[in-house]
């Protein structure tokens, strides 16, 4: 079985690695291990995602960043630019991979289907080719050129799902964003999970598992896990506590109280399968 607790799941992510992480911006992050990494310390993450938010701020925060390619940070209306990260870039704390939102997910496509290398269109007229790892090939079939990025395979995807077992399997409500494909990228996937169900659930109905546990290597039963950001049809993003968070880290000190105020929310006790 794959059910662990927080803590140790979180020590699985190594320093250095390549990560990328589930949901989107302020919706349905796996909060509560972006915070544990930041409070083990883990250092020179590269952070490979089409449009995170408040998971690579905290991160930034932290010190826990290497790099980010990504196609936009912010943490969407009304709170803005992600400001921890913003100060890590500007200050050179961290290299920024500007890209496109469709070409990062390219790049975890091509890892997904094994390949080298994906094909990508829409740029004509943009500079993003010249300031991204994009390539130019000959198309054998048309001897057109064609722009194509490099597959990136991270060491981890971390994701926040609605529903997992203790074997691996899991089922998000709503929009996956981009995580069925991230858990096909990366070498291995540690899931968060707003409930623990038993396995014939997914017997059931298998044409609803988003993640089968094959990806998997382990399960923490999370509630409340990508708070303070949103779950489909579980909770909406607080914004008194996004707030919260945003004025205690301006300062180390503060985000180190801000870690400390929400350990004991993030570090619940493992539940059983209903």
């Amino acid at each position: 079985m794959k059910q662990t607790t927080l803590e140790q799941a979180a020590r699985l992510v190594g320093n250095d690695q390549i990560v990328t992480i589930g949901g989107t911006l302020s919706q349905r992050i796996p909060a509560a291990m972006v915070r544990e990494l930041a409070r083990q310390g883990v250092k020179g993450l590269h952070l490979v995602k089409a449009s995170p938010g408040f998971d690579a701020d905290v991160l930034a925060a932290g010190g826990c960043l290497a790099s980010v390619r990504a196609g936009m940070v912010t943490l969407e209306q009304p709170f803005g630019m992600a400001p921890n990260f913003r100060k890590a870039a500007e200050r050179g704390e961290l290299e920024v991979i500007e890209n496109a939102c469709p070409a990062v997910m390219a790049s975890l496509q091509a890892a997904a289907f094994g390949l080298p290398f994906q094909a990508v269109a829409g740029f004509a007229g943009s500079d993003v080719p010249s300031i991204a790892p994009f390539a130019t090939v000959k198309d054998p079939f048309t001897g057109n050129d064609t722009l194509v990025v490099p597959a990136i395979r991270p060491d981890w995807a971390i994701l926040h799902v609605h529903e997992a077992d203790v074997r691996g399997n899991a089922r998000i409500y709503g929009t996956p964003v981009w995580d069925r494909l991230m858990s096909r990228a990366a070498k291995r996937v540690i899931l968060t999970a707003e409930k623990i169900v038993d396995t014939s659930h997914f017997v059931a109905q298998p044409e609803m598992t988003i993640i089968p546990e094959l990806f998997v290597e382990a399960v923490v039963h999370a509630p409340g896990g990508a708070w303070p950001t949103a779950v489909f049809d579980r909770y909406d993003i607080d914004e008194p506590a996004m707030r919260h968070y945003l004025e205690l880290s301006r300062t180390p000190e503060g985000f180190r109280k801000y870690l400390e105020e929400t350990a004991s929310h993030d570090r619940r006790a493992l539940g059983a399968a209903a």
